[in-house]
């Protein structure tokens, strides 16, 4: 079972006021996304070569639900900021199984022509402070192979929790992918993006 680096997530409570923070530090708009009925949740994207960048938010048209959304987004508050990465395997339910219970349940979902699998956990909180990686596996191509590649690339996603070397080595035998640090500190995350405009920083 391998795991590889999907994308990040920017999270937001108004969807305009996080792609226009991105769009600010990065230096281009983001390309339209859509609305994720199971969750309630509506999204940008960036095209990151062969991962891309998310900001996503919940749809304050979608009706109420009764259980949690994705990415802990129930209880975000504050400035847009990078909350969750991302990371697609070819079997979610090995994946599932050799990370723990933890990391949630498969759940089928879809926008548009896309068609994926995700790990959910039932509270919407992943491991490690939600510093650990989120589970997917898409059934039909990713996002990014129809996303405009404006030569956008993902330096290095830096990890930070207390308990750092513990998901590391969690992690360790399934992700290989130098891009991906961890180190110890207060749980966030942040990633470094080369740009046509030189390397920017989201957090």
């Amino acid at each position: 079972m391998e795991l590889i680096l999907d994308h990040i997530a920017v999270a937001c409570a108004v969807l305009e006021d996080g792609a226009a923070d991105v769009a600010r530090a990065l230096g281009t708009d983001l390309q339209a996304g859509g609305q994720h009925a199971h969750f309630g949740t509506h999204n940008r994207l960036l095209g990151l070569g062969p991962d891309y960048l998310e900001v996503i938010a919940i749809d304050p048209t979608a009706p109420p639900l009764e259980y949690p959304r994705w990415f802990d987004l129930d209880t975000f508050a504050g400035p847009p900021r990078l909350t969750n990465w991302i990371a697609r395997t070819a079997s979610l339910d090995a994946a599932v199984e050799a990370l723990g219970p933890g990391y949630g349940a498969p759940v089928a979902l879809s926008r548009g022509a896309l068609r994926w699998r995700m790990a959910v956990p039932q509270s919407g909180k992943l491991p490690f402070s939600n510093s650990s990686p989120a589970l997917i596996e898409w059934e039909t191509d990713p996002p990014h192979a129809a996303l405009t590649d404006r030569g956008y690339r993902l330096r290095q996603l830096s990890v930070r929790h207390p308990e750092a070397e513990a998901l590391a080595a969690t992690l360790a035998p399934f992700l290989s992918d130098a891009r991906v640090v961890f180190e110890a500190g207060t749980p966030g995350l942040q990633a470094r993006i080369d740009t046509p405009q030189g390397p920017r920083v989201i957090a």
